[in-house]
């Protein structure tokens, strides 16, 4: 399946990273549940929940799961524990293809960024581990900005980084909450489906 991309003369483009530029999405999934099992979390996080808080801040995903489940696991412990487990996984990641392949046309072209809900660390080695990282001289994550996604403050950073107005801006994302980041942010946005993986 071809990766669509809207016909309209954008000027600069941003990526997600997990699950949009990689296919990094199992072996998070993996690093989570193997984070919460260490902390003796008393509830099971699904697979279903862990997609549906694709592209929101690691810590602001244990906030919820503490608030829906009445726990009281430290986001902060969690967080930095299921970075350390991910970071193990890393050279495993591979591109998705399509996405990537995209982002390399656009390099020299067009200013590109990537705007990501994962650690400034874990994005890095992941466009290391898949040969992307030198197209992407601005990266933000969620220590950047005051609010990650679904506000719209990384998208808007990036497009400020970039010199472009977020009108002309096209994200790419896999994520609900980036979709409605993009949406805050009045830019366009292209949903990278599961498919392309």
């Amino acid at each position: 399946m071809p990766l669509e991309i809207p016909d309209h003369p954008f000027q600069a483009y941003i990526f997600d990273c997990d699950g949009t530029l990689v296919d990094s999405m199992p072996l998070h999934y993996i690093a989570w549940t193997e984070s919460l099992q260490q902390h003796d979390a008393p509830f099971v996080f699904t697979e279903a929940e862990f997609y549906a808080s694709a592209g929101m801040k690691e810590q602001d995903v244990v906030k919820k799961l503490n608030a829906q489940h009445g726990t009281n696991l430290d986001p902060v412990s969690v967080d930095e524990l299921k970075m350390e487990l991910f970071a193990k996984h890393i050279p495993r990641v591979q591109p998705v293809r399509p996405v990537a392949e995209f982002a390399r046309s656009l390099y020299g072209r067009f200013p590109i960024a990537v705007a990501s809900g994962s650690e400034e660390q874990t994005v890095r080695g992941c466009l290391t581990a898949t040969g992307l990282i030198d197209l992407f001289p601005i990266i933000i994550t969620p220590k950047k900005v005051k609010h990650g996604k679904p506000a719209p403050d990384m998208f808007l950073l990036a497009a400020e980084q970039m010199g472009i107005a977020p009108s002309e801006c096209l994200v790419l994302e896999d994520g609900q909450s980036g979709i409605e980041a993009a949406k805050a942010a009045g830019m366009q946005w292209v949903f990278v489906p599961p498919s392309l993986r």
